[in-house]
C-alpha cells in the first residue's frame, strides 16, 4: 500500500472538503497508509485546537483511527534532515517520510512543493496528488 504524509495544512483543510477530504477519504478507505511521527500529531491537535475544532465529531474519530492503527504507521524516530530553510518546521514531514519509507508529502506549502522531490519521496499538492496516485497505478 502507499505511504504518505500529509502536512497540517492538507489535513485541517481535509474538515472543509476538496481535494485534502478526498486525501482523507482514501486513507478511510484503506487505499493509503498515513505516515506519521509525534510531531506531526502534536501540531495536527495544536492547529485543530487553536481553531475551535477539538471537540468536533470527526477529529474525535480521526484521534481514534489513528490510536487504533487504522491504516497507520508511526516512526518514534527520525532522522534530523535540513531540507527546508525557509520554514525549519517544515522539515517533520520530510523527516517522517524519511524514517518511514513514504512515497508522497501532500503540502500545499510553497516551501515544502518547491523541493518536488527528496531521494524517492515526490511532494505534491492536494490537486496534483490523486492524479499522481492513479497515474503511478497505484490505486
Amino acid at each position: 500500500m502507499i505511504r504518505v504524509v500529509a502536512d497540517t495544512n492538507v489535513f485541517i483543510s481535509s474538515f472543509f472538503g476538496g481535494n485534502p477530504r478526498k486525501i482523507i477519504d482514501f486513507w478511510k478507505a484503506g487505499e493509503i497508509t498515513l505516515c506519521l511521527s509525534k510531531p506531526i500529531v502534536d501540531e495536527y491537535i495544536e492547529v485543530l485546537r487553536r481553531l475551535g475544532l477539538q471537540n468536533e465529531k470527526e477529529l474525535e474519530e480521526l484521534l481514534s483511527l489513528f490510536a487504533h492503527g487504522f491504516h497507520v504507521v508511526f516512526t518514534a524516530k527520525t532522522p534530523q534532515l535540513h531540507i527546508v530553510e525557509k520554514d525549519p518546521d517544515d522539515n517533520m514531514f520530510i523527516e517522517c517520510a524519511a524514517a518511514l519509507k513514504a512515497e508522497f508529502v501532500i503540502t500545499v506549502d510553497k516551501a515544502l512543493q518547491a523541493i518536488q522531490k527528496y531521494m524517492n519521496i515526490k511532494i505534491v499538492s492536494p490537486n496534483e496528488f490523486p492524479t499522481r496516485f492513479y497515474h503511478e497505478g497505484q490505486a
